[in-house]
């Protein structure tokens, strides 16, 4: 029976570990509503099917040329750098200042994105009674001027205009920005200078071109996110082509990537839904307004507040609309967040997030210590016992009913649990996982240098220097672990260095960093059971 157990135990530890590569992705989160949340009903999700039509391959960004009229409108604060066109009154250029596409000093900074014009606030008006813009509708500069530069605490609004005569429509776009900032709100507001009655929809998509390169891993995901107030909805992009996916009462939608993300979230009541869709090579999120009537001389208005930036979890947090739920710490979230704490507090004192990540590591042994000493301890009793067991084998080796009983009865009469030894170790798992989580999904780690090579810590090590020592000191911890297992198992455990250290060589350097520093603190640890007398 424990030749049997130990047998499983491996074979469930290697199920564990190589499961995880391929099964531990970000999942939607359950979020409890906040309190002052629609929470009268929950967000409803329409999928609608989507016949597709042969179509008219889109030209290329770089053959599309400006209207002749075009104004163009610079913006900038510390944090970003926009440019407005006139041509729809529509951002099309983003570049976030604070962070650089490489570790390089010199590397560009980051542009949201860089595979084409990013067609935000694009006007999307719909209806019946002549309520209809084109989206690229020729808008006039009225107020705030061509080069906008804002210091922290400096605030400035910037108003298009476009009038249509013939059906009777005065349509303003109203941008405020601020200089601390990497948010700014757009206001879209139409008014009905004819003098009939004109009804429909407001609509105002955030319009992020797709490239078929860029796909999802097993760990990250990358495309169109919206958050109910529920559930953090991720849409895959292969999927909206058939397929368009409505919200209901979003509080916020958006597309991300691993550590950046553009996002809007509706200002008000006036927006009902999100649709999210793919036409051609163009991914949607098209807010929507209820069905509106509006009288000669009224005026309607949607507004949202849009979010280009990291996906900083401090930085979304003081963002508001709840975008700090777009960090998802998966399933181990309630083990995530004090690692992350605890890794930032250490690296508010040394500067250095691998040296952190070692203070980090040692906080997490010491807590372990009793439980990793009680292992190590009852693996050396169930040592002690082997011979005594063996006997038991082979005298009662056909007949295993009484050889189990009679296994059971040793343990009980020497006082050594079977589990001992590995129950210890998996209680340690989720711990594992979640500081996985941290290192992955943690802005903060981008281009975060160590020491000499390791000049990233978010990436997998270049030279695979760290996982082949990581692989040597778990052989190490291996001849070092009191052994019970009989020869043949004592061969296929002796493999699993081999496996983890193939397992770990695309993983996060700092994550090898915490297992090789965890695996040294661990042979230290067993170097003094060791030497303690028996």
């Amino acid at each position: 029976m424990e030749n049997k157990n130990t047998l499983i135990a491996i074979v469930l530890m290697a199920v564990v570990w190589l499961g995880f590569t391929f099964f531990f992705k970000p999942s939607p989160p359950v979020v409890a509503p906040e309190v002052g949340q629609q929470q009268n009903a929950a967000p409803k999700v329409v999928e609608t099917k989507v016949t597709q039509q042969p179509a008219a391959a889109p030209m290329p960004a770089a053959d599309l040329a400006p209207p002749a009229n075009e104004v163009l409108v610079n913006v900038e604060n510390d944090y970003l750098r926009l440019q407005i066109s006139s041509s729809g009154a529509r951002v099309k250029h983003v570049e976030l200042k604070q962070y650089r596409v490489s570790a390089d000093a010199d590397a560009a900074p980051v542009v949201l994105h860089p595979n084409g014009p990013l067609r935000t606030a694009t006007l999307k008006t719909t209806g019946r009674e002549g309520l209809s813009v084109p989206a690229d509708a020729d808008f006039q500069l009225l107020s705030g001027g061509k080069n906008i530069s804002l210091k922290p605490g400096q605030t400035a609004d910037l108003v298009f205009r476009y009038v249509d005569k013939v059906n009777g429509l005065q349509v303003d776009k109203i941008f405020h920005f601020n200089g601390d900032s990497y948010q700014f709100d757009m206001n879209y507001q139409v008014k009905n200078i004819s003098t009939r009655n004109k009804s429909g929809v407001l609509q105002l998509s955030l319009v992020q071109p797709w490239d078929e390169k860029l796909h999802s891993s097993r760990y990250d995901f990358i495309g169109p996110v919206t958050y109910t107030g529920k559930d953090l909805e991720t849409d895959k992009v292969k999927k909206l082509a058939e397929q368009i996916k409505s919200y209901r009462q979003p509080v916020w939608s958006g597309f991300e990537t691993k550590y950046f993300i553009s996002a809007a979230a509706p200002l008000g009541s006036a927006i009902e839904k999100v649709t999210v869709s793919k036409e051609g090579e163009l991914i949607e999120n098209t807010f929507s307004s209820t069905y509106l009537n509006i009288a000669p001389q009224a005026t309607a208005q949607i507004g949202v507040n849009f979010y280009f930036g990291p996906r900083d979890f401090e930085i979304l947090k003081q963002a508001g609309h709840q975008f700090d739920k777009a960090i998802d710490l998966g399933f181990f979230a309630v083990i995530a967040s004090p690692l992350r704490y605890v890794l930032k507090f250490f690296y508010g004192f040394v500067g250095n997030y691998g040296v952190s990540i070692i203070l980090l590591t040692v906080i997490i042994k010491l807590i372990f210590w009793p439980l990793t000493q009680k292992s190590y301890t009852s693996m050396k009793e169930m040592q002690k016992i082997q011979p005594e067991m063996a006997k038991i084998r082979e005298k009662f080796k056909n007949d295993k009913e009484r050889m189990n009983k009679e296994i059971m009865a040793l343990y009980k009469d020497k006082r050594v649990n079977p589990l001992g030894g590995c129950l210890p170790m998996v209680i340690q798992i989720p711990v594992f996982f979640a500081l996985y989580r941290v290192l992955m999904v943690d802005i903060a780690l981008r281009h975060a240098p160590f020491v000499f090579w390791l000049q990233d810590l978010s990436a997998k090590d270049p030279y695979y220097i760290t996982p082949v020592i990581m692989g040597v000191t778990m052989f190490i911890q291996q001849k070092m672990t009191p052994s019970t297992m009989d020869p043949k198992q004592a061969k296929m455990f002796m493999m699993m260095p081999v496996v983890f250290t193939f397992l770990f060589l695309n993983f996060p350097s700092g994550l090898v960093v915490y297992w090789l520093t965890n695996n040294l603190l661990t042979i230290g640890q067993q170097y003094m059971i060791h030497r303690k007398p028996s």
